[in-house]
């Protein structure tokens, strides 16, 4: 999820936890907590300039839960020696730190990105894929459970309105996956009419919402791409087929960015050749033709590939327009039929 999210979510579960004569400084200090696994981009970046590897090594170590407990640990032993407030109500103090730390990766497992839980075990990223990266009606209760905490101090209401606030953004997260799975369910019908009952597929959240869902499963030549709105849609889902160069992918399976970004994203992949080079786009984050991570990782070599130092390419495309359509979308059910995907 965002910073301003995973800071406000550690603010909360820290405050809630310590003695109400601690409460403000829990706020601040969960805050920093919530933030401090997302600081892995820093060590990472002066390590190496590889996007491929900027990209999949980020929410590895920093937020595995076989890594979180042990750091938590640490802080609240240097701070109970140095005294002061973690001293006065260590036991809480300790909860508050390893809940502040260890709720950020699971928060950000719920986002279609993907999270390494289990580092350093090889297991691909967790992608539960259930809310966007941004959603806002996740945030809004955390946020004003921490105003309200902020203000009363000690008095009662500010532990209660944390509380409440939590609450209700887990609420929202147990909705997300009831969407994700009432939405996974009508597009298992329709892609089992066309065939597709076993393809590899997932479903994702478009941006800032859970009413409206992007299906995508993956085909011999290429992969379809579905919509389902939970407010408007009532008939069968309908695809749309997309080609990709799933030869040259194959081809260039072997490559060690290939072979990286095919762990990372579970597969989910479209190549294009462009100017002779083999571009690979993240079907996960984006929707046909546009996506957030696109990079050239191979040039022909004869009738096979050669691997090049990974670039990241960028492509202008409407992201203004695209949200007016979906929050149009949202609540219309297409009056066409989209062109048949078999």
């Amino acid at each position: 999820m965002d910073s301003f999210t995973q800071i406000l979510l550690g603010a909360s579960v820290a405050a809630a936890v310590v003695p109400k004569r601690h409460r403000r400084a829990a706020l601040l200090a969960g805050a920093a907590l919530g933030t401090l696994p997302d600081l892995d981009s820093f060590p990472i970046m002066l390590l190496t300039d590889d996007p491929v590897a900027l990209m999949t090594l980020h929410r590895g170590f920093s937020h595995s839960l076989l890594v979180l407990p042990f750091v938590a640990w640490a802080i609240w032993a240097v701070f109970r020696r140095r005294g002061g407030r973690v001293a006065e109500a260590p036991a809480r103090w300790f909860w508050a730190m390893q809940l502040a730390l260890v709720t950020h990766p699971l928060l950000d497992a719920f986002t279609v990105y993907g999270t390494q839980l289990l580092w350093p075990l090889p297991l691909p990223p967790v992608m539960w894929s259930s809310v966007f990266i941004i959603d806002p009606m996740y945030t809004l209760w955390l946020f004003l459970g921490v105003v309200v905490a902020a203000f009363a101090g000690t008095r009662p209401i500010a532990r209660r309105a944390l509380v409440l606030g939590l609450a209700l953004s887990s609420v929202y997260l147990g909705w997300s996956l009831l969407a994700k799975e009432m939405v996974d369910r009508e597009a298992g019908r329709a892609l089992a009419g066309l065939g597709l009952a076993d393809a590899p597929r997932f479903s994702v959240p478009m941006p800032f919402n859970t009413l409206l869902w992007r299906v995508v499963a993956m085909t011999p030549d290429g992969f379809v791409e579905g919509e389902r709105s939970l407010v408007a849609d009532r008939g069968p889902m309908r695809f749309r087929r997309f080609p990709s160069e799933t030869a040259a992918l194959a081809d260039a399976a072997a490559l060690p960015a290939v072979r990286r970004l095919a762990w990372f994203n579970h597969g989910f992949m479209k190549a294009q050749v462009r100017d002779g080079r083999l571009v690979v786009s993240d079907l996960r984050m984006g929707a046909e033709p546009d996506y957030s991570f696109n990079f050239a990782v191979a040039e022909r070599d004869g009738a096979g590939w050669r691997p090049i130092p990974p670039e990241q390419l960028s492509w202008p495309w409407q992201a203004r327009r695209r949200l007016g359509e979906m929050w149009t979308r949202i609540w219309n059910e297409p009056r066409q039929a989209d062109p048949p995907a078999g």
